[in-house]
């Protein structure tokens, strides 16, 4: 069955919720530099924004540009500062930028990377960016998640220098779900899975690939890739 926009969302949603270990080592990688004011781009319905609210020495300003996602954020986070737009939306200056999973989707990237040069220049912040990584692995359900592309290590770099920001931290991320991705996505092409598909790898796999990942070695490729460069002015 070929997936609709809502059920998609539902999907990634889902996946992300059921995935806490996943999310808390993601959000522990990020926090080093998640302190002053700080910008979510694509807040989607406030999961990643609970881990970054509980961080100490932020003031978090949530963006998101999708009515019915903003209305289910502030459900659940009504004391949680939102924007119901895009980046274009938001003024002044910053000390970071946090964007999980948000990048794929927007079409013109470059142009949405300058965007965040010039809102973090001033006071020479932070971008903290996460994607999907490896355009082998660009697979059907990539496409139903309305992702643009799947990064490298090299076309990414270059589009955040061309921006203006200098690279502090490039890694590929989740060496093994790369192997799991590529074979249920790309060569069975399936559409979903299941959420205690999720739960069994976040609890079983994932925290024993991290370790390995952060204090032995990280991975030559990954399923996602992590960034964090700096505006220079």
């Amino acid at each position: 069955m070929t997936s609709t926009p809502e059920t998609t969302a539902n999907f990634e949603f889902s996946a992300l919720s059921a995935a806490k270990n996943y999310r808390r080592a993601l959000v522990q990688e990020l926090s080093p530099q998640l302190k002053g004011r700080v910008i979510e781009i694509g807040a989607g319905i406030g999961q990643m924004t609970r881990e970054f609210m509980a961080l100490p020495d932020i003031s978090l300003q949530s963006v998101e540009p999708d009515p019915a996602f903003c209305a289910e954020f502030r459900k659940s986070l009504s004391q949680q500062p939102l924007i119901q737009g895009t980046i274009q939306d938001v003024s002044g200056d910053w000390d970071a930028i946090v964007s999980v999973n948000v990048l794929e989707h927007i079409e013109k990237d470059q142009e949405e990377l300058v965007m965040y040069y010039n809102l973090l220049k001033n006071k020479q912040g932070t971008v903290n960016i996460f994607v999907p990584a490896r355009p082998e692995l660009y697979a059907p359900i990539d496409k139903d998640f309305g992702h643009f592309r799947r990064y490298t290590k090299k076309t990414l770099s270059d589009k955040l220098i061309k921006a203006g920001f200098t690279i502090e931290k490039m890694r590929y991320y989740n060496f093994t779900g790369y192997f799991a991705w590529w074979l249920k996505f790309c060569l069975l092409k399936a559409r979903s899975f299941k959420s205690r598909d999720v739960v069994l790898y976040d609890r079983a796999i994932f925290p024993v690939v991290h370790f390995m990942e952060t204090k032995i070695c990280p991975p030559p490729w990954g399923q996602s890739l992590l960034v964090v460069a700096r505006a220079k002015k």
